[in-house]
């Protein structure tokens, strides 16, 4: 009887950890928040920059990539200054897969949990969801960090996605698939800032609870910023 193939949807192999997690970060510029309209402008901001906080309190590569800057702007500012040293990979290609020095940066990581958020959903974010699946990559979409030109689009772009095998997740799953155990202490001030600062009522919450136990509410790290 033949044995039945892992399913690498289910189980605690499933979840994420933050070392086998690589964060691909697409085209959050100008020209593409021009155009958006799936979603509210500065909740995509607001979510991105999360999930940026995340990765690096939590040690997780991060990559960042524009196409055409001198035409479609720079990358936002909150992503600059959190990794100040990193020039965006600057494309012409559409997909960011089919530019070699994204899928080397990639690789370079060793991690095989691939992270992707992107402007616009159904272009920038699937191609390179889908093309990097073929080479091996086990693809996250993280869909409230991205965003489309309006709401059919960015919803086609994640079932297209989704069909393909990508998974799709939240700002806030991603973080809480990280930390994973409260009994982790050396994240929690960490994580406890970047949900109070960026958490909307879960934040408020937090910080509410904070309050009632009597407990300073957390200072912004530096790793957290």
């Amino acid at each position: 009887m033949a044995m039945a193939l892992a399913n690498p949807y289910t189980g605690l192999d499933a979840l994420l950890t933050p070392d086998r997690s690589v964060l691909l970060l697409i085209d959050h510029q100008g020209a593409q928040f021009a155009g958006l309209q799936s979603h509210d402008g500065s909740q995509v901001v607001n979510s991105v920059t999360m999930l940026a906080k995340g990765a690096k309190l939590f040690g997780v590569p991060t990559i960042l990539s524009t196409v055409v800057e001198d035409r479609g702007g720079r990358i936002i500012r909150p992503l600059q200054d959190l990794f100040p040293e990193q020039k965006p990979i600057d494309r012409t290609t559409i997909n960011a897969w089919e530019d070699p020095r994204v899928v080397e940066a990639v690789a370079a990581t060793g991690r095989k949990d691939l992270i992707i958020a992107g402007l616009w959903t159904d272009i920038c974010l699937a191609f390179p969801a889908v093309h990097a699946l073929a080479d091996g990559y086990r693809v996250i979409a993280v869909t409230d960090a991205s965003g489309a030109t309006s709401l059919e689009a960015h919803e086609r772009g994640v079932q297209r996605m989704v069909q393909a095998g990508v998974i799709p997740v939240t700002t806030g799953t991603v973080l809480g698939e990280w930390q994973r155990d409260w009994a982790r202490e050396e994240t929690v001030p960490g994580i406890a800032e970047i949900f109070m600062s960026h958490g909307g009522s879960f934040g408020a919450a937090l910080a509410w609870e904070f309050q009632l136990l009597g407990a300073p509410a957390a200072a912004p790290s530096q790793d957290a910023r």
